[in-house]
């Protein structure tokens, strides 16, 4: 059987509303990625989330971002190397302690938005966030990132295990690169399309791009939770995925 990982980045609720859709979201997916203070997140919402992913045995990831609360941790900022490891490392540590309460053991890191799309092309800030995952834990920390981007590279150099991630709800370019979500037709709309995206990339197959076609390898497949229909997405994509005989588990 052919095993893929459902991800969804979770913790970054702002009111009982979106609290509830994260909690709709948690029993269908295998992993989740937890906002630990940089563009979301506080002691009480890092509590609750991985309370709730204990529950339904879904493996918790550090989710950490530059800090940019204002921003939501979706603009491209500057930070001396120091400041920015700092930072990095007190966000996850912040959820390790937790966890460590909570019995619950962290397995990976995830960079949020801006810091995910740069670190993924620069070298530089891709060693940041490695040195974080990697000091944070003793063995280090599995390191997520897009499949063939500097974050691999720097998980390699670390020697840390990297997940390749495939997204289900956003559009490509055919370089690999999301598209801007500034741009018409950036986050997907259409249930049925998100699902074939999903199989598409957990089959190695290929995919429509803004500007061509691409094909992503991909060990973990995201669903972003504050997308419209987030809910409905992990129903869709979770029955197409196992209709096609994949069984979906954590990839830690």
């Amino acid at each position: 059987m052919r095993i893929i990982d459902l991800n969804a980045d979770m913790g970054e609720y702002a009111n009982e509303a979106e609290e509830e859709n994260e909690a709709a979201i948690m029993p269908l997916v295998s992993s989740c990625s937890i906002a630990c203070g940089g563009h979301a997140g506080d002691e009480d919402t890092m509590r609750a989330t991985a309370k709730r992913a204990k529950v339904h045995d879904v493996g918790i990831g550090a989710h950490p971002s530059y800090p940019d609360r204002e921003g939501f941790g979706r603009r491209s900022l500057l930070f001396d190397d120091d400041h920015l490891l700092s930072a990095l490392k007190g966000q996850i540590a912040a959820l390790k302690i937790i966890l460590d309460e909570e019995d619950a053991p962290l397995a990976h890191v995830k960079p949020h938005g801006a810091l995910y799309n740069d670190a993924a092309r620069e070298l530089s800030l891709a060693r940041l966030v490695a040195e974080a995952a990697h000091d944070i834990l003793e063995g280090g920390a599995i390191l997520v990132g897009p499949p063939g981007s500097a974050l691999e590279a720097a998980a390699k150099e670390k020697e840390l295990r990297f997940a390749a991630e495939g997204f289900v709800d956003r559009l490509y370019r055919a370089s690999g690169a999301l598209t801007p979500r500034s741009e018409p037709g950036a986050v997907l709309a259409d249930m049925a399309a998100r699902a074939e995206q999903a199989l598409a990339i957990a089959q190695g197959g290929e995919l429509s791009a803004s500007d061509g076609s691409l094909i992503i390898a991909a060990h973990t497949l995201c669903i972003h939770s504050d997308s419209p229909g987030a809910a409905e997405t992990a129903k869709a994509v979770r029955s197409a995925l196992e209709r096609a005989g994949f069984s979906i588990r954590s990839f830690a």
